[in-house]
């Protein structure tokens, strides 16, 4: 078990993804504000470095894991223009704004989204040519079997790009988002969420979340190959792309 599979966002009762699909519901109608004042908009630029890695490989069908409220997904379909493009996660109160943000992005006959448990999804093998993520695999309950999945679905060839926030490892940056992560950031959003633990929780789960190469070999593990990182903004944030 990973370090981050152990952090949940109410304590010890319950499982973590039950938990999760609660804190996400309770915050979903203020992440998206605090998603994008808390990261200053750098997370746009993240997302879409993630994308044009996928601009030569053209996919037509598309899988987004832990969707959330479906930045990525829109943003994916709106430059790769694939056919059709599957938002998924366990959380109804996210998809349901990305529902309605994919309407009003003129998306809503390529983008469908669907409630499903990311380690144990409902799709036939081989079904995507391509797997996104953004900011949603430190959320799994087990990391290394919602890997396995996303590979699973995944068709041989196929690439996956995952956006995921790090805890930079270098001096100033290290020290200084230490401070931000554990004084602003929490305060912040607990005062807009209403949420006293979420954002908590979610800065636990940066620090604990597998970096660098490790992550490279748990990605191998899962049955990727040709698995890389790139560190953005400082180490605040790391790219992920590998191949099935």
């Amino acid at each position: 078990m990973y370090k981050q599979e152990r952090i949940k966002p109410y304590g010890d009762g319950g499982e973590k993804k039950e938990q999760v699909e609660q804190m996400f519901d309770t915050i979903a109608p203020t992440y998206d504000k605090l998603n994008h004042r808390l990261s200053w908009d750098i997370d746009k630029i993240w997302r879409r470095k993630a994308v044009r890695q996928l601009m030569p490989d053209r996919p037509q069908h598309i899988l987004d894991v832990a969707t959330g409220t479906g930045d990525f997904a829109i943003l994916a379909a709106s430059k790769l223009h694939p056919v059709h493009l599957t938002g998924v996660d366990i959380s109804e109160g996210m998809m349901d704004i990305g529902r309605m943000k994919a309407r009003h992005a003129g998306l809503g006959g390529v983008i469908d989204f669907s409630r499903q448990d990311c380690t144990e999804m409902s799709f036939d093998d081989n079904s995507f040519d391509a797997v996104i993520s953004a900011f949603g695999i430190r959320n799994f309950q087990d990391l290394d079997k919602g890997l396995r999945e996303m590979c699973r679905v995944l068709k041989p060839g196929g690439h996956l790009s995952i956006v995921e926030l790090s805890a930079p490892k270098r001096f100033p940056m290290k020290q200084l988002f230490h401070i931000y992560s554990h004084t602003f950031l929490p305060f912040y959003g607990r005062i807009i969420s209403g949420d006293s633990k979420a954002y908590d929780y979610l800065t636990a789960t940066i620090e604990a979340f597998p970096q660098g190469e490790q992550m490279m070999e748990i990605l191998r593990k899962a049955g990727f190959r040709r698995a890389s990182f790139r560190r953005l903004t400082f180490g605040i944030c790391t790219m992920f792309y590998a191949e099935k």
